[in-house]
């Protein structure tokens, strides 16, 4: 059913049991956290968003609060429908990727609420031996991780780094806004990869955006 929130109103207390998920139709609500001690946004949801599923997914606390930032109209499912419609899909999806999550260096020793941000924001792309994912030179709008298969880079024409599943390339032109520092190219017979937008990767990633520019400077010097 359709609900409407005011800004400034909380629509879900973090610690609360819940009993509804959010899909925003108008407007933008923020995800804060208690961490240390003080109340800090983790996320701001936007139209199209989905927020509040955690604690139908895996019936426990809520994980967030969300606010209204502005007035907002959103579509709300309860926890039958919720479960009949898409729960089954969607446990399956995040516990694949959740699982793979941990064993990805740089990501693995995060908590699994964040985890489980990065996991929603995956999308699955295939490639074939001989491919290029990104040419050097070019603009990059995405971040991946390699889920299957294994690829190499090239700087300037010369072989600089190999790539196989759990390891990740194309952080370094999102975080500085940067052209590509090299290229990247299926060696194996087939290869799958995680995708991760530009706006997805500062949102989830940007704490660990130093990691990331420390990394990738050793790996393209």
């Amino acid at each position: 059913k359709e609900a409407t929130f005011d800004a400034g109103k909380k629509v879900i207390n973090e610690g609360e049991d819940g009993d509804y998920l959010f899909v925003i139709e108008t407007g933008s609500l923020d995800c804060t956290k208690i961490i240390d001690g003080q109340e800090k946004v983790v996320k701001t949801c936007q139209v199209g968003d989905v927020f509040g599923e955690l604690a139908l997914l895996y019936n426990c606390p809520r994980a967030a609060s969300v606010t209204a930032k502005e007035h907002c109209v959103c579509w709300q499912l309860d926890r039958e429908s919720f479960t009949h419609i898409v729960k089954d899909a969607a446990v399956k999806r995040r516990e694949k990727y959740e699982s793979f999550l941990k064993n990805v260096a740089l990501i693995s020793s995060i908590d699994p609420y964040e985890r489980s941000q990065i996991a929603d924001c995956l999308q699955c792309e295939s490639f074939k031996k001989g491919e290029v994912v990104v040419k050097q030179g070019e603009g990059g709008d995405k971040f991946y991780i390699v889920e299957e298969g294994e690829l190499y880079a090239t700087k300037d024409g010369s072989k600089v780094m190999d790539y196989k599943a759990g390891q990740y390339f194309g952080e370094l032109a999102l975080m500085k806004n940067e052209p590509r520092a090299a290229s990247v190219t299926v060696s194996s017979d087939a290869c799958k990869v995680l995708t991760m937008s530009r706006a997805s990767f500062n949102r989830v990633l940007g704490p660990l955006h130093h990691i990331l520019e420390r990394s990738a400077v050793e790996a393209y010097k």
